[in-house]
């Protein structure tokens, strides 16, 4: 029974990435405005009932990528050990979550498998459009009170949701800083350069 409650659920998460693979291409290729639900469903093989178990709307589809990361870090996050305080412990879970996707990104170019929209161009495809920023403001906001959780559980002394929920959103925003900052720079920096200069701008009183 695990073994076949863990393949249904590995065919549901490949089902669910090609769903955002498609919508990513279709929306960089064709145009956001005019990518369909249906369009998205036939570029991905499955039908539109399929798509409508797994996302409300196109919109939902394009940001399953950043729904995924902001998954992996809380992960991360809560893997560290539990005596790290709250900070060092989001700085070393964005470390990972960073080298994760740097470490596929290389192995999609080395193997000539990454014939979709870069990271870069789907970040700046998500900023130019209102719709897209609503969206991703939701999933962060989604994220941001499952990391509270985690971050209250590591605040030493009385614990504060107060406080936790403020470490929750100063990271999350610095975060989005450091990842703005690198789609706006010339290229003279990298997406973990730019990131760990905001963290460590705004860790500074978290630390």
């Amino acid at each position: 029974m695990d073994t076949e409650l863990g393949l249904r659920e590995r065919k549901k998460i490949a089902t669910k990435t090609a769903l955002h693979e498609a919508a990513m291409r279709l929306a960089v290729a064709d145009g956001y405005d005019t990518v369909t639900v249906e369009a998205i469903a036939d570029a991905a093989g499955v039908s539109r009932r399929t798509f409508s178990n797994y996302f409300t709307g196109k919109e939902e589809a394009l940001l399953h990528g950043d729904s995924t990361r902001l998954a992996s870090l809380l992960d991360s996050v809560e893997a560290r050990p539990a005596e790290e305080s709250a900070w060092p412990a989001l700085r070393a879970g964005t470390d990972l979550v960073l080298a994760e996707l740097q470490r596929r990104h290389l192995q999609r170019r080395d193997s000539g498998t990454d014939a979709g929209p870069g990271w870069l161009t789907r970040a700046r495809l998500i900023r130019s459009h209102p719709a897209l920023l609503a969206e991703q403001v939701a999933t962060y906001a989604s994220c941001e009170r499952a990391l509270a959780e985690e971050i209250e559980r590591r605040l030493p002394g009385h614990r504060s949701t107060s406080r936790a929920r403020v470490v929750a959103a100063c990271f999350l925003a610095a975060l989005r800083v450091g990842i703005q900052t690198w789609l706006d720079q010339p290229g003279d920096l990298t997406l973990r350069q730019c990131v760990d200069r905001a963290l460590a701008e705004a860790g500074e009183n978290f630390g």
